[in-house]
């Protein structure tokens, strides 16, 4: 008996340090976000304007859409690159239904569908085929981009229903861009299912063990490939809403989204050894991208520059990353 109360105080004290580690590192985020935009603001007095406030949200929606499917296939220990390939592949294809006249809602359900098969696919190569992440994932990156120009023969699709442009890019609920709606929606449904639903106990127990989680009766192949399946409607979402930002279908959109998804990930506090991570930590490191990426513009810095900060901050993410799974 006193074995067993050991057992659970040691494992009560390992779970009370993470979430320490965990709340450090909330603080530490907003600390950096709050002095980001504070410096911002006395360099372009324009950054604090409502106007422009709303335009970092709106520019970061989609990143914050698909780093939400990144954060779960991270959470499981693996990694998905092919991210930027499929939101164009699910771009194109709404694109071409809606130019064909398909009702609004069968064709972003048809987007939905292939961006959930990409996923599924991703999921049956890693834990069917045991095909590492990397490689699966890279593989669909070249794949669902070469697909995105063969259906559209290298050329965008133009010209949709004032509806689709409404409700997905250009319109309001209030006084909240649509775009930003759809991603708060997407935020509370994924951080609902990671902490109240068994699939997200499952997720985290994978990342933290895979081969524990099968001894303990988890299904652990079936997991994998639901959790990249949600991964992938994450990105169809994040497609639909591109394209009606753009108002065009682009075979040639999505280029960077997954070095995003992964920063805006890392820099939330997911680790990428898996099992560790938040969907909110997740939203926090992509506004720190997004108010990073609207600064630099504020200020006019050159594009290249733009590239250099943003690959620094991104290595420097994953380099604090595996310091933090020192420390814990």
């Amino acid at each position: 008996m006193k074995n067993v109360n050991e057992k659970s105080n040691k494992k009560l004290t390992r779970m009370n340090s993470l979430k320490d580690i965990l709340v450090s590192q909330y603080f530490v985020i907003i600390v950096i976000l709050l002095v980001m935009g504070i410096t911002i603001s006395f360099l372009s007095p324009v950054f604090l304007t409502s106007r422009n406030l709303l335009n970092v949200l709106l520019q970061t929606s989609i990143n914050i859409i698909v780093a939400v499917g990144v954060t779960m296939v991270i959470l499981t220990g693996g990694i998905d690159l092919g991210v930027g390939s499929v939101v164009a592949l699910t771009g194109v294809t709404l694109g071409t239904m809606l130019k064909a006249n398909f009702p609004i809602p069968i064709a972003f359900l048809l987007a939905v569908l292939v961006g959930a098969f990409t996923g599924i696919i991703n999921g049956l190569l890693v834990s069917k085929g045991k095909v590492p992440a990397f490689v699966a994932t890279l593989g669909m990156m070249s794949v669902a981009r070469g697909l995105s120009l063969i259906i559209t023969g290298g050329r965008s699709i133009y010209v949709f229903p004032k509806s689709f442009l409404n409700f997905f890019g250009i319109g309001y609920l209030w006084f909240i861009p649509m775009p930003v709606v759809i991603a708060i929606v997407v935020v509370i449904v994924a951080h609902y299912i990671l902490n109240q639903t068994r699939f997200g106990r499952y997720v985290y127990s994978i990342g933290g063990n895979a081969e524990a989680a099968r001894l303990a009766g988890v299904k652990v192949s079936s997991m994998l490939i639901m959790t990249y399946m949600f991964a992938g409607v994450t990105y169809a979402i994040g497609g639909t809403i591109l394209t009606a930002r753009l108002n065009s279908a682009q075979p040639i959109a999505g280029n960077g989204y997954e070095l995003d998804a992964i920063a805006a990930a890392v820099i939330g506090g997911t680790s990428l050894s898996g099992g560790v991570g938040t969907v909110w930590g997740t939203v926090l490191g992509a506004l720190i991208m997004g108010v990073l990426r609207n600064g630099l513009n504020l200020l006019n810095i050159s594009s290249y520059i733009q590239q250099v900060l943003i690959g620094t901050v991104i290595v420097g993410a994953v380099l604090i990353d595996r310091l933090r799974n020192n420390k814990a």
